[in-house]
């Protein structure tokens, strides 16, 4: 006879991928939590035995830290190179510096002698290319070259780029931020925060904005930072094995991204809380708080922009605002509310389109197209030629006594005796008001463009465009508020704070209000968005401007559709995310939701003390499903736990290998001990130490309504449904989406992966 003594429980020793997930699932939060609370409750008994043992207990605590400071530096370095080669090759597109060829135009001029302070982005040393190849800088030939030119290196560099990734990571398009959302959820995309993604993400990144394309690299900061994190985490066996723990570092690495993106650590915390993460601990917290930190700090080290600033558009203000401005600012809100509607749903049919149509199989092309259209359009307008961030930083500069840009060419009175930074408020000359034209046309065009850029086949960014729309329209605003302020200082709204030849109105800080309503109208960001700002403009006094912008874009937008930009994306590419602020206000039971239904085949069952081997095998063979119920016997159906399907395939193979006698015939036990059994029987095999003893369920009268609620707040895979301790059946993450879906009148395949 065979003895249960003599049975061998083979999972005693772990084995590989053991609790591992396969490409495309759902991590089991309750479990994850578990497992590490298992790992820590062992490390801290070891660590009583011996010093040794106390030591590796004190490394394992600070390892968290340790990978904290890793992306910190990581991500600030990798933000920084990024910086000083998009300012470089941009420049590269209209001339180059003689003296060292690898000086970008501001650089080469700081180090000139013979640079004047009228003329300080004039120098011998940087040559435009037409001054270059044919020795004339003026006139129609040189303006058509130069033209040619910067057209051209647009589009080599997109077509870089472009190429780049596709032949070697094409996970490195997009901004990110939709499938980093979708992974800290817990769903499973290997390679997307992979090396190869890391590298051609971060060299991509400095060629799409180099090509002068509307996108920014500040989204994709994020994706570069969450790699940086996934790589950290392969070093410590902590993070690498339990993907709940993962998780924690990747949102602390989005904190990361955003504090270099911007030069906003507190921003980027908040950002990381409000905007893209799933399960936020106060632990995670305080780590992202030191990795936001560390990056910030090492980004400030490089200096890219040489102004000891993180970001190219600093500014300070020295004007305080007025409460009569609020409505300027409110209505701002609107504007950024409109544009942030109006553009989620024209780039998400246009994505819809890509995907269904031709168009998707000819990436390279479509590419192309676009930076050929934006290159030939940017050009004869100065303040769509520039970078982005240039244009940014020069709408949300204040005009002061030193500044040489169009739009501050103010009529001067020849009587001003002033402070530098209390100029009084003046009438517009000629350059102001031709700006005014050429930003009008400009705010057209990004409009236009950003629509068909955001979601091509390389890194694109949606912060800086959008926030480059918003500045527009509020400096065009804010100048037209402070010359109605100028010539009828005595109406009514101005009288009271605007007196003659005082500086009321500062055009500057509209462009900023204006910037936040439509970066807030396009992501559905509030708090953080307003902290990220006044970071960028070190001025307090201006939250409630932000404030009031932020919050009136956010209810005109919701008004047309209640999800943001990256919420749109999640749907359209068909990730399971089952997001924390979606309402489920329908009447409908669990048992409507689970299958099998009616109509299907009975449950896929394994029973506790009848299944051989060849069953097993021939349920995994003949079924797609993630794990199976285990039952007392298929006539009682009382439940006794769940083994998941990936664990189940392994340890059968495992066992194959290192058991003795583990047949096909051989029968497969999850009892805590097996019955006695003949000589003449095969070597049964015990698989108790891959079940689930306390999977959760509900029963067929639970609503919906808390059942959507227990899967967003404990993160589950899966959910069985009993009556009375008995089986009827499962609900999955992805049957209460396909039920969502259903509830709203939309096709519930439509949100499967694929």
């Amino acid at each position: 006879m065979n003895g249960a003594g003599n049975l061998m429980d083979f999972l005693d020793e772990p084995f590989p991928d053991v609790a591992t997930y396969e490409d495309f699932h759902t991590i089991d939060w309750l479990r994850e939590k578990s497992r590490d609370t298992d790992r820590h409750r062992k490390i801290t008994s070891k660590s009583k035995e011996s010093l040794w043992e106390l030591i590796k207990s004190l490394l394992d605590a600070w390892s968290g830290w340790v990978v904290m400071l890793l992306i910190g530096l990581l991500s600030g370095s990798l933000a920084g190179v990024i910086d000083l080669a998009v300012d470089w090759m941009t420049d590269l597109k209209e001339g180059v510096c003689l003296s060292a060829f690898w000086y970008s135009h501001e650089q080469c001029c700081w180090t000139s002698n013979q640079t004047t302070f009228a003329d300080r982005d004039k120098c011998p040393e940087w040559k435009k290319w037409a001054e270059l190849m044919t020795g004339s800088a003026e006139g129609a030939g040189a303006y058509v070259l130069n033209y040619f030119l910067y057209t051209l290196w647009a589009l080599f560099f997109s077509f870089l780029a472009v190429s780049l990734v596709r032949v070697f990571a094409p996970y490195a398009c997009g901004s990110g931020i939709p499938e980093i959302k979708t992974i800290l959820s817990g769903f499973i995309i290997r390679g997307y925060l992979g090396k190869w993604t890391l590298l051609i993400k971060t060299v991509t990144l400095v060629l799409a904005v180099s090509s002068g394309l509307s996108l920014g690299k500040e989204g994709p900061l994020v994706h570069v930072a969450c790699c940086c994190g996934n790589l950290f985490c392969s070093l410590f066996s902590k993070y690498s094995k339990n993907e709940g723990k993962r998780r924690e570092v990747l949102s602390a690495a989005a904190a990361a991204g955003v504090s270099v993106a911007f030069g906003a650590p507190i921003g980027g915390v908040l950002f990381s809380l409000e905007e893209v993460s799933y399960y936020f601990p106060l632990k995670t917290l305080w780590r992202s708080f030191f990795a936001a930190l560390v990056a910030a700090f090492t980004l400030r080290s490089i200096n890219p922009f040489g102004n000891s600033r993180l970001v190219l558009f600093y500014v300070e203000y020295h004007t305080p605002w007025y409460m009569a401005e609020l409505l300027p600012f409110i209505l701002l809100g609107v504007f950024g509310g409109l544009w942030g509607a109006l553009f989620i749903r024209a780039n998400i049919a246009w994505c819809r389109r890509r995907k269904t149509t031709l168009l998707g199989k000819y990436p390279v092309i479509e590419v192309l197209v676009v930076t050929g259209l934006t290159a030939l359009l940017a050009y004869p307008n100065p303040y769509t030629r520039r970078s982005t961030s240039q244009l940014i930083s020069e709408l949300f500069n204040d005009c002061g006594a030193l500044e040489s840009s169009q739009l501050c060419d103010y009529i001067n009175s020849n009587n001003t005796t002033r402070p530098v930074d209390d100029i009084p408020d003046r009438p517009a000359g000629p350059g102001v008001y031709a700006a005014l034209w050429q930003l009008t046309l400009a705010l057209a065009f990004k409009i236009l463009i950003t629509i068909f850029t955001f979601g091509m086949k390389i890194p694109s960014g949606l912060f800086i465009p959008s926030m480059a729309v918003g500045a527009i329209a509020g400096r065009i605003v804010g100048i037209a508020v402070e010359q109605m302020a100028y010539h009828h200082h005595d109406w009514i709204i101005f009288r009271s704070w605007c007196r003659p030849g005082a500086d009321c109105v500062t055009p500057g800080l509209y462009a900023m209000v204006g910037a936040a309503a439509c970066l807030g109208g396009v992501t559905r960001m509030t708090v953080s968005l307003v902290v990220i700002m006044f970071e960028l403009t070190g001025g307090l006094e201006y939250i409630v401007p932000l404030m009031a912008a932020a919050v009136t874009s956010k209810w005109v937008a919701d008004a047309f559709g209640k999800e943001g930009i990256y919420e749109s994306h999640i749907q359209l590419n068909g990730y399971p995310y089952l997001d924390v602020r979606d309402e489920f206000t329908h009447r409908t039971l669990a048992a409507d939701v689970m299958r099998p239904r009616r109509s299907d085949p009975p449950l896929a069952v394994l029973t506790q003390d009848s299944t051989t081997v060849e069953d097993v095998e021939a349920l995994i063979k003949d079924t797609d499903y993630n794990g199976f119920p285990v039952v007392v016997s298929r006539e009682s159906e009382r439940l006794i736990g769940f083994v998941q399907r990936r664990d189940l395939t392994l340890a059968i193979k495992s066992a194959r290998q290192k058991q003795d006698g583990v047949v096909s015939s051989s029968v497969v036990y999850f009892t805590e001990d097996a019955p006695l059994l003949p000589a003449s029987n095969p070597q049964p095999l015990k698989l108790r130490r891959i079940l689930n003893l306390s999977p959760f369920t509900v029963t067929d009268h639970t609503p919906m309504e808390t059942v959507v609620d227990i899967f967003r707040k404990l993160g589950l895979r899966q959910c069985l449904v009993t009556r009375s301790g008995r089986l009827l059946g499962i609900i999955t993450k992805k049957d209460v989406l396909r039920h969502m879906a259903q509830m709203m009148n939309q096709d519930p395949e439509s949100i499967m992966f694929n």
